[in-house]
């Protein structure tokens, strides 16, 4: 695989004076790939029917003639103004009933027919004028679903797709939605489903089985959004079709949108999202200002990489500030650099800065690009340029399959949000909790979807927090031939949200335990670990004991203890190849029970240096400096956003 450069241009925005200027320099700079047109509905279709193709023909043939790869966006995340008259009631509600409307982007329901037989058409318009021919490279759908909480939406549509999708799901009888609800309880049962409502302006909260279909709907709605684009650029073009995802965004199925794609791509902004999405401390806001924090980038990387089925890219990279964090510094000299190695380290196989020149008007005009809005060179472009100088050296890059595996599942994620069962408790906190710790001890992660049914070649595999597990991947895991830890709440729904009562969770076979309790705790409430006498099966007493904080359950059954409580109630119980860890544990207390975990697989670790990273692939070793001064690491002293490769002898 060879590893190239992108970026994002607006031909739309600029006078076509400047265009094939711009184009020569992004080839002088070393780039190779041009995202153009997802935005441009308005200069596409000026008014209905009246299709303005003459200036994206040649802004495409302008780029093209500089030896660039052109990546076409479908420009279906901003319908026209004429699109709303024609169609008043394509908004999105949210969850008050307020009506979202027209004045920035993404105004639309994914459910209303309407607004979807108008993408059916200017996504056919698009694929027959360039579809045919080798002009476009690449097409990406739409862009950033979910973006602005525009997933769910609370509309008169969205309510009458809801009925129908009920009605496939329960097979047109409202007595098996109402047993598999428990709609007995409150009285809350249906005669038909034309009563069935959305789950919000109830009195209090809505049956956590009701709320949970509506978010499942909702996520079928964007996949069925997203595959009609598919299927017509697949009609008429043979070039790979991405989409663009977000950090933390989560109010849909990726795996299930990835599906229908060729290649996933995110949108990878490390200052923005450490204010807005990461939930760092204030200590670490201030300690990764400038260079954003060491694993949630790397989390979507490896997120992006099982959601693309090892292909997959960086379509926007922030090149500077952005304009819409709370706070939006500049970025640590070196660190633009740093991060399109961090991707490529990761298996990315384009990194695309956004954008190429900072937009002098509008919404964005304070987010950095490549350039000036003036033209000049701005303090990203020499690192793009040196980074493309590097790439002529660098052998081609291969992924190898990780020792670790990491199961995200989407509908684990809603499943939390329904029934938090204690504020703030997250399934992405949970899982990154878990990302971080083996990061900490120097470990290459595989991110897997829980629909993996091969776990062969994994060491250890982790699956915190699946509230609802398909029999599939149970038995996939009780199969397994790496360790396998559990929990906590894995296992403690079936598919329609009710509680198992024939075996309690986590009922998996060769593992004696059950969960007979529940507790969230306060935050000043931690529960201490009790250190681990010498001849047991548990984690070394050189280790500090750690706590369980933020929720945990109560066990009985065989299996053997692995972490107790100080006062000798079980946390973390083994049967030898299965652990279930019924508590969410501090940072102290996971790298503890992974540490153990690992050693039991055999499976080496790493202690890494504070703000140091490390990650293998098949032929390259690589070091990264999170940290905004020189640090001690393996390799010797890293210099602030330092990045070091070295090659792997295979021999």
């Amino acid at each position: 695989m060879q590893r190239t450069l992108g970026t994002c241009y607006y031909p739309e925005h600029w006078r076509e004076e400047i265009w094939e200027d711009d184009a020569k320099r992004m080839a002088q700079t070393g780039l190779s790939w041009v995202r153009i047109g997802e935005f441009a509905w308005s200069r596409i279709e000026t008014t209905p029917g009246q299709l303005q193709w003459e200036w994206l023909d040649r802004a495409i043939q302008t780029l093209v003639s500089a030896d660039l790869k052109v990546v076409l966006g479908t420009p279906t995340a901003t319908p026209p103004r004429w699109m709303v008259d024609r169609h008043p009631d394509m908004f999105a509600l949210d969850q008050n009933g307020q009506i979202r409307g027209f004045g920035s982007r993404r105004h639309y329901c994914f459910s209303h027919e309407g607004y979807r037989a108008e993408c059916r058409r200017i996504v056919q318009l698009l694929a027959e004028r360039y579809g045919p021919g080798d002009q476009i490279a690449a097409w990406q759908t739409d862009n950033e679903y979910g973006c602005h909480d525009t997933t769910v939406s609370y509309s008169t549509a969205a309510r009458h797709a809801f009925v129908n999708w009920l009605r496939d799901r329960y097979g047109d009888d409202i007595s098996a939605l109402n047993k598999a609800w428990g709609n007995v309880f409150w009285s809350m049962e249906y005669d038909r489903f034309e009563q069935i409502d959305l789950p919000n302006l109830t009195v209090t909260e809505a049956n956590p089985a009701h709320t949970q279909a509506f978010r499942r709907f909702s996520s079928d709605q964007v996949i069925s959004f997203n595959k009609e684009q598919v299927d017509i650029l697949r009609a008429h073009s043979d070039a790979p079709i991405a989409h663009n995802y977000m950090g933390r965004v989560t109010d849909f199925d990726h795996h299930k949108i990835g599906a229908d794609l060729d290649i996933a791509s995110w949108d990878s902004y490390p200052l923005g999202f450490l204010e807005d999405r990461v939930g760092a401390t204030p200590d670490d806001q201030r300690r990764y200002a400038r260079q954003g924090d060491p694993d949630f980038q790397a989390f979507h990387h490896d997120l992006y990489r099982a959601v693309g089925r090892g292909r997959w890219w960086v379509m926007e990279q922030q090149p500077g500030p952005v304009n819409w964090a709370p706070y939006n510094p500049a970025p640590l000299p070196g660190m633009v650099r740093f991060w399109t190695w961090e991707a490529f380290a990761h298996g990315a196989e384009t990194v695309c800065y956004f954008r190429w020149r900072q937009a002098p008007f509008a919404q964005e005009q304070l987010h950095a690009g490549l350039l000036r809005p003036d033209s000049a060179d701005a303090p990203a472009l020499e690192e793009a340029r040196q980074v493309a100088e590097e790439l002529t050296e660098a052998p081609s890059a291969a992924v190898a399959q990780a020792p670790v595996a990491l199961i995200f599942d989407y509908d684990a994620e809603w499943a939390w949000q329904v029934q938090p069962h204690g504020a703030g408790l997250s399934y992405f906190d949970l899982v990154m909790d878990h990302y971080r710790a083996l990061r900490r001890l120097g470990l290459t992660i595989d991110i897997v979807p829980p629909t993996q049914t091969d776990f062969t070649g994994y060491a250890l595999i982790l699956a915190p927090g699946l509230i609802h597990m398909a029999d599939e991947l149970r038995q996939a895991l009780e199969g397994a031939e790496g360790q396998v830890l559990l929990g906590p709440r894995s296992g403690a729904r079936d598919a329609d949200f009710n509680i198992p009562t024939t075996t309690l969770p986590p009922a998996i076979d060769g593992l004696d335990v059950r969960v007979i309790a529940v507790e969230s705790l306060r935050p000043d409430m931690p529960v201490a670990l009790a250190q681990v006498p010498e001849n047991s099966t548990g984690p070394s007493t050189s280790a500090p004991p750690g706590t369980v904080g933020k929720y945990m359950e109560m066990l009985e059954g065989t299996a053997a203890p692995v972490l107790q409580t100080a006062d000798g109630r079980p946390v973390a119980v083994s049967n030898g190849s299965t652990t279930y860890c019924a508590g969410w544990l501090d940072a102290t207390g996971l790298e503890r029970l992974l540490t153990h975990l690992c050693a039991t697989a055999a499976l080496p670790v790493q202690r890494m240096p504070d703000g140091v990273r490390t990650r293998k692939t098949a032929t390259e070793e690589f070091w990264f400096n999170h940290l905004a001064k020189p640090t001690d690491s393996p390799v010797g002293v890293l210099p602030p956003a330092a990045v070091v490769r070295r090659p792997i002898d295979n021999d």
